[in-house]
């Protein structure tokens, strides 16, 4: 497994880096607000479809949540973009015994009301507009650990072109405060969430 690393002065490059990169890629991108419990951490659901997932919610979550940012990412992926640690990703390998290792760091990392964790359950790329999401089991078996200490919200992003150049990015976040006792129920809980995004993008007027 490889952990996120914490260095002032990279940390702050990365952070600096990664809104650059983004405001020069989208057109702009869009997010309502929701309110945060301080005294709780924060788990993000979210959908996967790119590479830019992660990035666009790093800058979300830094202007609205104001929580220090994990991310949950394949070991491949953090090997291949090794400053990702740098912008706290921690990986994961579903074909190596560390699976377990990733998913109860995942959990004590919610332990601390500073922090948020996002995590991608379909745990692969999926088409942006996919009718159902898929979820791998991963995602409660955190959930149950750190149970009663974070803040639970879905997170469903879609990107358009509409009648700019550049792409507009478009985070729909909803807080959910329910208790999950399935997986199947927490599924059930982000289709609805995700699908009724999917529905007022297709209502965007530009």
């Amino acid at each position: 497994m490889i952990y996120n690393k914490k260095n002032i002065l990279i940390n702050r490059i990365i952070h600096y880096y990664v809104k650059w990169i983004v405001a020069r890629q989208f057109h702009e991108v869009l997010f309502n607000n929701i309110e945060v419990d301080k005294n709780k951490s924060v788990l993000l659901i979210a959908n996967h479809f790119s590479f830019w997932d992660g990035l666009i919610l790093y800058c979300v979550t830094q202007k609205l949540l104001k929580k220090q940012y994990h991310v949950m990412v394949e070991e491949k992926t953090v090997h291949m973009l090794h400053y990702l640690k740098f912008a706290g990703a921690f990986s994961i390998n579903k074909k190596s015994r560390d699976i377990i290792e990733s998913l109860d760091y995942a959990a004590r990392l919610l332990d601390d009301p500073q922090n948020l964790v996002l995590i991608f359950p379909q745990g692969k790329l999926f088409s942006n507009y996919v009718e159902d999401v898929h979820f791998d089991k991963g995602v409660f078996r955190i959930m149950k650990k750190a149970y009663g200490k974070y803040q639970l919200v879905f997170a469903s992003t879609f990107i358009q072109y509409f009648k700019h150049k550049k792409s507009t990015a478009t985070v729909y976040l909803k807080s959910d405060n329910n208790n999950y006792t399935s997986i199947t129920a927490l599924k059930e809980a982000y289709q609805q969430h995700y699908s009724s995004s999917k529905l007022l993008q297709t209502e965007f007027d530009i």
